[in-house]
């Protein structure tokens, strides 16, 4: 089974608490990780931006990722939301086996 880490940036914790609850109660995620503060450098409309921004870390499974995006952009405030996902590789097979349990079947 294919697992991912998705990242998603939001511009308020309230946002960032809205998007998490509801990707680990929809099973759709096994786990999310807010964190908090983090500072953000980018371009938009061609100019250099910086915000403060929340992080989010979400544990999920690749054939769940259409269904997380089409969420994420549902409850976003953003205009292009950052949605990221990264393919896991490996990692603890007990986490992972934790992972395909908490989450949705397709």
């Amino acid at each position: 089974m294919g697992y991912i880490i998705v990242f998603i940036t939001t511009s308020t914790f309230e946002e960032a608490d809205l998007i998490a609850s509801h990707l680990v109660n929809e099973k759709i995620a096994a786990c999310t990780n807010i964190i908090s503060n983090i500072q953000s450098v980018f371009r938009w409309k061609g100019k250099v931006e910086r915000a403060r921004e929340y992080l989010l870390i979400v544990k999920s499974k690749k054939n769940l990722l259409k269904e997380l995006i089409k969420i994420v952009k549902n409850l976003h405030s953003y205009e292009v939301p950052e949605i990221i996902a990264i393919q896991a590789v490996g990692g603890n097979r007990d986490f992972l086996n934790w992972i395909e349990k908490s989450v949705k079947t397709l």
